[in-house]
């Protein structure tokens, strides 16, 4: 309805009726007019819902009533759909209480003011005389301010842009108020019984915390990809990470000052900075000028070690371990691209890598992971040691110790001790002779042979801690031995010092392996409670035997596609 035609409405409109409780009929006009518009689509959760029997609703209807045409009152939070949903439904509890006892208190204001004036002047009637009034509702946080406008009663004063800020430097509200709305507020339609915000507060960022990019792996997966001919590329696992002295290992991002906030009130709202990470640094390692680089001290191989990035010398050797290079001991990693000749150890603090293969009568131990990209090819005296993982091409004929997880092609007569899993899966993915302790799976496609070779596989235990107990066993019996063959000779000083000597090394070594005898005793139980060992093979052949313990199973007849587990102390083919 255009202005024109509601102020010919408000003229030329008949009287309203009084109603049977004498309160008055609104026009049809008005009433459709004021009637709340239908509930469509899906529900604003920052509407506020006022029942009948609001306060609010009893001043509308006093206001309407005096003068005509009004708007219905609307309560809305976020009319803008901007602010935050959490904190709209938390501020919707407050202001339904807050807006109840501030529209009962301007009811109460108005009787109170009615009452006096009926004392002074009993033979005048008419209602009170009140200003329009802002009434202010701040978020908890005091970075929102709305306001909503009650009306004037009788000849009071309209709302005016002075009497709203007025009423704000009473509240104390100062900080982001919109301007523009306060401009036209005392000119809207809606000014009374509609809910705006008129002020917003700047909220307080907290900065960031710093941070540390890295140039380098914390933690290198050791995982070997099996390509559509079934072969794995040894030479592709990259577990040494090359670093040239003075390259960065690491980079450090420095926390930012946090932003402090402004309430409506213009409080100032703190906010934290952020907190600085302490550059990771290891052995072989230093940090830049700027403080913000971790850079590598020497040439080698990065390495986290839990706590901090280090750099570990590698010894590069471009052929093969021989005469020409001798025994390698070495603190670091060893890199040899050729093979590692019969009769020649290897031994490093860090990882092995082989390009060629562990020949006969070869010592190898690695205090990290060892790859063969090869294979091992020994005579029944070839030993490897890791302290993490061996890959390895193929096993033949050697003794593999290793504490986490063994990966190859093939392992034929072969001696495996192994803490972890053994992974016989690619390439021929067989297990044929020899035998195979792990503490925790064996998987392969086939175990044993079709000549019924005997091939053991033991399940659970400890393995590496056995193996080190029959090695020292080994050296006990060995001193044994010699010392016999000692005590034939003729009595001399340089007997009475041997004897010395190997007493004292055979005290050692039955301490060592007494102590080792009271650590499996101790876990022998728990361990077997606990039975975790699994076979998982395509074809396991007749000859093949399975220890669980003290339990052993020999197959009498070809099984395939099976998986063997101990349960209630029996082995069982699944």
């Amino acid at each position: 309805m255009s202005i024109k035609e509601k102020i010919t409405s408000l003229l030329f409109s008949p009287k309203p009726k009084k109603t049977a409780e004498g309160e008055e009929e609104l026009p049809q006009t008005w009433a459709e007019e004021t009637a709340e518009p239908p509930v469509t689509g899906i529900l604003d959760q920052s509407l506020l819902e006022l029942p009948a029997e609001h306060p609010i609703n009893r001043l509308y209807d006093q206001r309407r009533k005096e003068h005509g045409y009004l708007p219905s009152p609307r309560i809305c939070l976020d009319e803008d759909g901007v602010l935050p949903e959490e904190m709209v439904l938390k501020e919707r509890n407050r202001l339904q209480t807050i807006l109840k006892g501030a529209c009962l208190a301007r009811m109460k204001e108005a009787r109170g003011k009615d009452q006096v004036k009926k004392k002074k002047e009993e033979a005048q009637e008419g209602p009170p005389v009140l200003e329009a009034k802002p009434f202010f509702f701040l978020s908890a946080d005091k970075l929102f301010a709305w306001m909503i406008v009650f009306p004037p009663v009788g000849e009071g004063a309209e709302l005016t842009r002075e009497l709203i800020y007025q009423a704000m430097i009473t509240q104390g509200i100062s900080y982001g108020v919109d301007t523009k709305l306060v401009d036209r507020l005392p000119r809207d339609d809606r000014r009374y019984f509609t809910l705006f915000l008129v002020a917003k507060g700047k909220p307080a960022f907290d900065g960031k915390n710093g941070n540390i990019v890295d140039n380098f792996p914390r933690v290198i997966e050791r995982i070997l990809e099996v390509d559509e001919y079934d072969q794995v590329d040894y030479t592709a696992l990259n577990l040494i990470r090359n670093v040239k002295q003075g390259q960065e290992i690491c980079r450090l991002i420095k926390p930012t000052e946090g932003e402090p906030g402004r309430t409506v009130l213009d409080q100032e709202v703190p906010a934290k900075s952020g907190k600085s990470v302490p550059l990771p640094q290891g052995k072989n390692t230093e940090i830049s000028e700027d403080g913000l680089s971790l850079l590598a001290s020497i040439a080698g191989h990065v390495e986290f070690s839990g706590r901090s990035f280090q750099v570990k010398p590698v010894m590069d050797i471009p052929g093969n371990v021989d005469f020409s290079t001798g025994n390698i001991t070495f603190l670091g990693d060893v890199n040899v691209h050729g093979d590692v000749l019969s009769g020649f150890s290897v031994r490093a603090m860090g990882n092995i890598h082989v390009d060629g293969a562990i020949e006969a009568g070869c010592s190898v131990e690695a205090g990290g992971d060892l790859v063969v990209v090869k294979g091992i090819l020994g005579d029944g005296s070839t030993v490897v040691r890791a302290q993490r993982c061996v890959f390895s091409k193929y096993v033949e004929n050697s003794t593999i110790y290793v504490r986490e997880n063994l990966q190859t092609d093939c392992i034929i007569n072969g001696n495996v001790y192994c803490d972890g899993e053994v992974q016989v899966r690619s390439g021929r993915g067989c297990i044929m002779g020899g035998r195979v302790w792990a503490a925790k799976l064996v998987s392969a496609q086939s175990v044993g042979s079709q000549s019924e070779c005997k091939t053991a596989i033991a399940l659970g235990g400890l393995p590496c801690t056995n193996f080190e107990r029959e090695v020292v066993s080994q050296e006990l019996r060995d001193l044994e031995i010699e010392m016999e063959k000692l005590e034939a000779q003729l009595d001399s000083p340089v007997k009475a010092s041997l004897l010395g000597k190997l007493r004292m090394k055979m005290s050692v070594s039955e301490l060592k392996l007494r102590q080792m005898e009271d650590d499996l005793m101790d876990i022998k139980l728990e361990l077997n409670e606990k039975n975790d060992g699994r076979l998982e093979c395509g074809i396991a052949y007749p000859g093949t035997e399975l220890t669980f313990g003290d339990e052993v199973l020999r197959l009498r007849q070809e099984s395939r596609q099976c998986i063997a587990k101990l349960l209630y102390g029996e082995i069982v083919l699944m």
